[in-house]
């Protein structure tokens, strides 16, 4: 799937694209979360992705980085499920892309005319 041209926004859920690969993530939840920020704010520093992107984080995952919009990136609390707050984020913006394997979720921001890509498009381009 192409992306359109500019990208207003991505938004990424952070738990589905972090789960997409066997890591070990499970057992440290927050530190996952923490290196998957950093991994996504060097990228955006070294223009591989294209500012604003946007992190949302659910439940154990919010300890491993702080509600800040540092660099181009932008993490937010989701209050309960994650994919609620993608969804409206998606409803609330123009040109959003949305990272995401999560197939209800891709079809409830599609119905907001978000653009879906999944978790590999954006694992391939981030640094290490």
């Amino acid at each position: 799937m192409g992306l359109r041209d500019p990208v207003r926004m991505l938004v990424i859920d952070a738990a589905n694209v972090i789960g997409s690969r066997p890591t070990g993530w499970w057992r440290d939840r927050p530190g996952a979360t923490r290196v998957f920020t950093e991994r996504v704010r060097a990228t955006v520093t070294a223009g591989r992705l294209g500012p604003p992107v946007t992190i949302v984080l659910e439940g154990r995952a919010r300890a491993g980085a702080d509600e800040a919009d540092v660099d181009g990136v932008k993490v937010v609390h989701a209050p309960g499920e994650g994919d609620d707050t993608i969804a409206a984020l998606a409803e609330a913006n123009r040109e959003v892309v949305v990272v995401t394997a999560d197939r209800a979720l891709a079809e409830r921001v599609s119905a907001a005319n978000a653009e879906v890509v999944g978790p590999s498009w954006l694992l391939e381009r981030l640094v290490d």
